[in-house]
């Protein structure tokens, strides 16, 4: 049962020995065949089905604790579940089992003047270590996708959804046992102590590979400051949606509310909308009107508190804030020029959308912003690795190095050289 142990010594025990039961699972996972790392995912999927009511139990009680300590109407929204959401946890790892097996797949080859044949042939990471808050679903999430991908995973969710985790962790196990799988290959971490966050920092005794942590500001900043393994960072979504002057008005309507409104509480919602002030006139109000009566709370520039009577006046924090929440941050711009200025100052390099026909404005939104995903005519809740046909994701990672975006199955392999020669030697 999910709990506290009595001190930081047994803490440390704890977590040493599922590092290095991780450790010893990985081998055999990494050369497990695509055959029996796809059946063990179907019968995950099939547990979890099982499991409905068990789950949606667990996650009840997990609910009214949050409930009871004032928890934020978007992290309870991450935390819910319900029969439609359990069903897409399932049907998500259905879709990873499906997926092309990444492990072994020659990324590139080539031959050398002397005969050499090379080939670079994507291998497992090893073990990953996965910390996350509030969000249930990436039990499910992580684990079939470390699997898909030859990977031995430690998970260790937030105290808000420990029952859910646990109760969605039996069925992965289950999954395992039936694919005649070491069931070490997915671990959920049966504490909730902080100190078991430290000590996968410190990387279990040269067990963990990589750590990719999912939560909010503060859980990120802890893991890029402390952990001594490399990180997959996935940082806040402060999404951007521009609307410029060749933008279809009804299209950017539809859009500007989808990419605020359908969930408030993800990643991809956008949290600033840009509008061209030459279109001002005939856009912004239209646009605002919609998101105003769709629930949301608008907090202007000057130009916009002028043209839109029920914008509240924004501060310069508002540019800079991940709201997770019914309220966006709304300003006028001179074009595109102005617009990407903002986003490069502003952004978290998460993902940013256009809605433009005119393909010039387009070319420059893609090639001048650095973020991981960048849209054209399309929300920005579509930043997601399910909506990619990843099957699901780990997170979006917003770095540069190794993994970028939806962090899916071939994001957790790395790679290595086979090289195959006849006898040369070299001079």
């Amino acid at each position: 049962m999910l709990g506290r142990v009595d001190t930081m010594d047994d803490v440390a025990d704890l977590m040493a020995g599922i590092g290095r039961r991780a450790r010893a699972a990985a081998q055999p996972l990494s050369i497990a065949s695509p055959e029996q790392k796809m059946a063990a995912l179907v019968a995950m999927a099939d547990a979890i089905d099982r499991s409905t009511a068990t789950i949606l139990d667990a996650n009840r009680q997990d609910m009214a604790n949050g409930e009871k300590a004032g928890m934020a109407a978007s992290l309870l929204d991450r935390l819910k579940l319900d029969t439609a959401r359990i069903a897409a946890i399932s049907e998500s790892i259905r879709t990873i089992a499906a997926l092309k097996d990444p492990v072994g797949d020659i990324i590139a080859e080539w031959d050398r003047p002397n005969g050499l044949h090379i080939e670079r042939v994507r291998t497992p990471l090893g073990v990953i270590g996965v910390i996350y808050e509030s969000r249930p679903n990436v039990t499910a999430d992580a684990g079939a996708l470390c699997l898909k991908s030859g990977n031995a995973v430690i998970l260790r969710g937030g105290s808000d959804s420990a029952s859910s985790s646990r109760a969605i962790h039996a069925a992965l196990s289950e999954g395992l046992e039936s694919a005649g799988l070491p069931a070490d290959a997915i671990q959920l971490v049966p504490v909730t102590d902080r100190a078991a966050v430290g000590e996968m920092l410190k990387g279990l005794d040269g067990n963990l590979d990589v750590i990719i942590p999912r939560g909010g500001k503060s859980l990120v900043a802890r893991v890029q400051s402390e952990a001594r393994v490399p990180v997959f960072a996935h940082l806040e979504g402060l999404c951007h949606l521009y609307i410029d002057a060749s933008a279809d008005l009804d299209m950017a309507r539809r859009i500007a509310v989808n990419a605020k409104m359908r969930r408030t509480g993800v990643c991809g919602s956008a949290e600033t909308l840009l509008v061209d002030r030459l279109i001002a006139p005939s856009h912004l109000v239209p646009l605002l009107d919609d998101l105003y009566k769709a629930g949301c709370e608008i907090r202007g520039d000057a130009a916009v508190v002028e043209l839109f009577a029920d914008a509240k006046p924004a501060t310069e924090a508002d540019w800079s804030t991940e709201y997770l929440d019914a309220i966006i941050s709304v300003k006028l711009v001179d074009g595109i020029g102005d617009a990407i200025a903002h986003i490069n100052r502003y952004s978290s390099h998460h993902t940013e959308a256009v809605i433009a026909e005119d393909m010039h404005v387009v070319e420059r939104f893609f090639n001048e912003i650095d973020s991981a995903i960048l849209l054209h005519n399309a929300s920005t809740q579509f930043a997601d690795g399910g909506e990619f046909g990843m099957g699901a994701e780990i997170g979006i990672a917003t770095g540069k190095m190794h993994a970028r975006g939806p962090v899916g199955v071939e994001q957790l392999t790395s790679f290595k050289y086979r090289v195959r020669g006849n006898g040369q030697t070299r001079p």
